[in-house]
């Protein structure tokens, strides 16, 4: 016991154990210790391997559906004028150049333009990059030449990249494969990014030192030393916190991945995966995306001093953002040409030239791509109908859809126009004013264009298609369209007088005219001209607002119409879009067209999903719709929307209705002409009233739009079962051409009027004494 107590008092007293002793006591702890933390470490080097490999091996990118516009087509005899071309050209990132030499390029004279086209993978094949001289003749293309001199049937040009569906996380890219990249951008990035790149493992121990004694003389994290791979596993893989741990699973994450791929192929995915700016919401992510956004052109056109400035924001792509920091973006990238002239990828005379050239980036409003947000929601819509939200933003889907880049430009530029205008003229009434337009070919039912506000690259409210607001006398075609079912006439007489109708809540229904007057007795085709509210409300209580409700259906009105007797005089609420579904109808004969944006969608690789053929269905005669069509060209030339033909040629025929709703609080117009229909509608977001109707407001940016479009006329089709008679108007009874007061108007076979008027016609000496009287006039 003595002894065992000294031993203890002297180890007390500090006198030192031997390493024997120690090793021989703990030694085998820490061998297993040791262990268990080599069979962790394995463990965990194990699944980062298969982390690793799945993700670069499988589905790396969640890829947005891409969505284009229609591809132009250029066809001899064409009706194109050269400015509409260059206007695509453009906004398809096609250069100016004082002589053509390279895809992508245009060189443009007084009547011709010659151009050298990038190609592009198309579902029905492939047009390849080629060089062509397009002549003009006026607004014509006259002649399409080959690089060989040979004249070309037919040239497509790609289309316009117009926007995707992001997932939650915002994040696009355009995918390229590394031989698309130009060899300077690859000589650039390892010059800045990584000079050792294709010697490495994956972890540079000079980078590492260096980043060290920088972070340890300035007292943090300020340099992290990483190679390319590093970086690429940290932007895949992990996330960008500066933290040591971070850092620690960088290193083998970066190793492993240079184990199991090639160089090449870990730089053809830092391309594609360097985060290089921010559009709006939109992460902007490799290069492929960052060329169009910067510069709107691929990648494989860019020039050197442009690849140097993209890979001087790698760096930081916010603090060297050239268009908010233009004097800091040059410094930046002419540093980078330095580096590459020091390294030997560039001589100094090129380095010189670069660094002399600007920084050449495109006005953001000038990108097509997000300029079309509200055609882009309608896209979507009907997308969802048939897509999940998964396959749409991860599975780099292609549609393709109807937008017509030329004619929403217009259609634009008309709205907004007239919107200034209006508020010019009528101050702070209309300080707020706003509007919404559908464009539609009558003939296919697709889409052209949608302007969903005044702000038309604006993502929020899509007046087009959401804006439900009261249509006002739109509807009455579809009131006299069920009255001619029931055997009405165009000239049938209405009694445009006033009505009371008792509601069943007890409330009386007491329409007026807008003039406040009463008219007497009208034929049909005036009282729809003229737009009477109150011989049509006598009418449409005559024919049954049952049988109203239907043929609004009919023609297209997707929803169930509430019934009461406002309905006749548009107390009901549609969208500019859903009229647009009716006014189609009625432009297309009497033959329902669902409305398409969509084409065609095909997959990443381009096989077929869904193909988007025109449906039709007969829902109401065309020979009774050949009547309406008469009376809405009337409308327009003699009518309320009689201001059309103060701008426009005479010989453009045209066909439309004016709306306004109760109280002055929306103004509308639908019309059509031979390939163009277009619905307008103009109010205030807070429901105040207008200073003007649907002539004042809506009318004016229709015609401006068709004034700048020039369509062609509109030619009713003559229907089996449609005769035209000579009746006098005030009576409404056959009459002769040479009478007063006659018109030729239209008639289902037999319903023409069976009584005359006795104007002298059957006289032979006072018919031709008319005759010569008309003729003489008409000299």
């Amino acid at each position: 016991m003595t002894k065992k107590r000294v031993s203890n008092s002297r180890r007390r007293r500090g006198k030192p154990i031997s390493k024997r002793s120690f090793f021989s006591r703990f030694g085998g702890t820490l061998l297993k210790l040791m262990l268990v933390l080599t069979v962790i470490a394995g463990i965990g080097l194990i699944y980062l391997d298969a982390q690793v490999r799945d993700k670069f091996e499988g589905k790396r990118w969640a890829l947005p559906a891409k969505v284009y516009a229609r591809p132009l087509e250029l066809y001899v005899g064409q009706q194109l004028s050269i400015q509409d071309l260059k206007a695509e050209l453009r906004g398809l990132g096609y250069r100016s150049v004082s002589r053509v030499s390279e895809p992508g390029t245009m060189e443009i004279a007084s009547t011709r333009i010659r151009v050298a086209t990038r190609g592009f993978v198309f579902p029905d094949g492939d047009e390849p990059q080629r060089r062509m001289l397009i002549s003009f003749n006026g607004k014509q293309i006259s002649s399409i030449k080959g690089g060989d001199g040979n004249s070309l049937p037919l040239a497509r040009l790609e289309p316009i990249l117009i926007g995707g569906i992001y997932t939650k996380e915002n994040e696009d890219r355009d995918l390229i494969r590394l031989d698309q990249a130009p060899e300077a951008l690859k000589q650039a990035l390892i010059a800045v990014e990584d000079r050792d790149f294709y010697n490495h493992a994956g972890v540079s121990l000079r980078g590492i030192a260096r980043a060290m004694w920088v972070n340890l003389r300035s007292g943090r994290f300020a340099q992290g030393g990483s190679t390319l791979t590093q970086q690429l596993v940290k932007n895949f893989y992990l996330t960008s916190e500066r933290t040591l741990a971070r850092k620690l699973l960088e290193l083998p994450m970066a190793v492993l991945l240079e184990l199991h791929y090639g160089k090449d192929e870990i730089l053809e995915a830092y391309l594609n995966e360097v985060y290089l700016g921010q559009s709006g919401a939109r992460a902007v992510h490799g290069f492929g995306l960052a060329s169009q956004y910067y510069f709107a052109r691929p990648v494989s056109e860019l020039q050197l001093h442009q690849v140097a400035l993209l890979v001087g924001m790698v760096k930081g792509p916010s603090y060297y953002d050239p268009r908010r920091n233009p004097e800091r973006a040059t410094k930046r990238r002419n540093l980078v040409l330095q580096l590459m002239a020091d390294g030997g990828d560039i001589t100094q005379a090129e380095m010189i030239q670069a660094q002399k050239q600007a920084l050449g980036v495109v006005q953001q409003k000038s990108l097509r791509k997000g300029a079309y947000p509200a055609y882009l929601d309608l896209v979507k819509r009907q997308l969802r109908e048939e897509y999940p939200e998964e396959a749409l933003n991860s599975e780099g889907l292609r549609v393709f859809t109807s937008l017509n880049p030329i004619v929403q430009e217009r259609a634009e530029q008309a709205l907004v126009k007239t919107v200034n205008r209006l508020q010019k003229r009528f101050g702070k009434r209309v300080e707020n004013l706003q509007g919404g337009m559908v464009v539609t070919d009558p003939q296919t039912a697709e889409v052209l264009a949608v302007v969903g506000g005044r702000n038309t690259r604006y993502q929020g409210f899509n007046r087009a298609l959401d804006a439900r607001r009261p249509i006002g006398s739109l509807v009455k075609p579809a009131v006299y369209l069920a009255a001619l079912e029931q055997g009405y006439t165009l000239s049938s007489l209405l009694d445009d007088a006033p009505i009371r109708v008792e509601m069943a809540d007890g409330q009386i229904w007491e329409p007026r005219n807008f003039d406040k007057q009463s008219h007497g007795q009208v034929p049909l085709h005036r009282a729809l001209s003229n737009s009477y509210n109150l011989s049509t409300a006598q009418l449409g209580m005559s024919v049954g607002l049952d049988n109203v409700g239907e043929m609004l259906q009919r023609l297209g009105m997707e929803r169930d119409p509430t019934l009461y007797p406002s309905l006749l005089l548009g107390a009901e609420s549609m969208t500019p879009f859903e009229v647009a579904g009716i006014y189609q109808t009625l432009a297309s004969n009497g033959f329902r067209m669902p409305m398409r944006a969509i084409r065609l969608v095909t997959t990443a690789e381009n096989e077929e999903l869904s193909r988007y053929p025109l449906e039709v269905e007969q829902e109401v005669s065309s020979a009774q719709v050949h009547l309406i069509q008469y009376a809405l060209q009337e409308v327009v030339r003699e009518g309320t929307a009689k201001y059309v033909y103060s701008q426009l040629p005479a010989s453009l025929n045209v066909a439309g209705k004016t709306g306004t709703s109760n109280d002055q609080r929306d103004s509308w117009f639908a019309g059509f002409a031979g390939n163009r229909l277009a619905v307008v509608w103009m109010g205030l977001d807070d429901n105040a009233k207008l200073p003007f109707t649907g002539s004042g407001g809506a009318l004016r940016a229709w015609t401006d739009f068709i004034k700048r479009e020039q369509p062609e006329p509109f030619l009713a089709a003559y229907p089996e079962g449609v005769e035209y008679h000579w009746i006098d108007e005030a009576t409404g009874y056959l009459s002769d051409e040479l009478c007063a007061g006659a018109r030729q108007v239209p008639f289902l076979v037999g319903t023409e009027p069976k009584q005359e008027v006795d104007c002298g016609q059957k006289d032979p000496i006072q018919r031709s004494l008319r005759w010569f009287q008309q003729w003489f006039r008409q000299e």
